[in-house]
């Protein structure tokens, strides 16, 4: 005769092996693979990485007819665009793509211009540009105010 815990071992071990394949324990339809769950895999938002997007944490108050007032008044003007490689790349949201020369722009200019915290106004090619000051993050962008 068998021993009692090794009864209750055999009896356990048989009700698994009986019971069907689906009853017993499956992730549920939204978990596991997304592709065998018939479901679309999903891109993250950068919220759900944990990045920040900077394109949306500051609204710009100056329109590019007001800037491109400003740069005239200041005769800041007959610049060339960038090239249309390096121009494609500098969008909101992006860093500011390597290599752009950072002009100077004179303080009286700067001092007309609205201030946000932790962001700066910088010079690319003719275009003025909004980033944010530790990563370079592009805030904002407006095209040709320089041209």
């Amino acid at each position: 005769m068998l021993k009692s815990s090794t009864r209750w071992i055999f009896i356990y071990l048989s009700l698994c092996l009986a019971l069907p394949g689906h009853l017993m324990a499956a992730p549920p339809p939204d978990k596991g693979n997304p592709d065998k769950a018939g479901n679309k895999l999903q891109k993250q938002t950068k919220e759900q990485k944990g990045g920040l997007d900077w394109s949306l944490s500051v609204s710009v108050s100056i329109s590019l007819g007001g800037a491109r007032e400003l740069a005239v008044e200041h005769a800041l003007t007959g610049y060339k665009p960038l090239p249309p490689g390096i121009r494609k790349n500098l969008e909101r949201g992006k860093p500011m793509p390597p290599g752009i020369a950072k002009t100077r722009m004179p303080e009286a200019f700067l001092a007309q211009l609205p201030h946000h915290d932790g962001y700066e106004w910088r010079w690319s090619g003719s275009d003025l540009v909004l980033v944010a000051v530790g990563t370079l993050i592009v805030a904002h962008v407006l095209a040709d105010v320089f041209e």
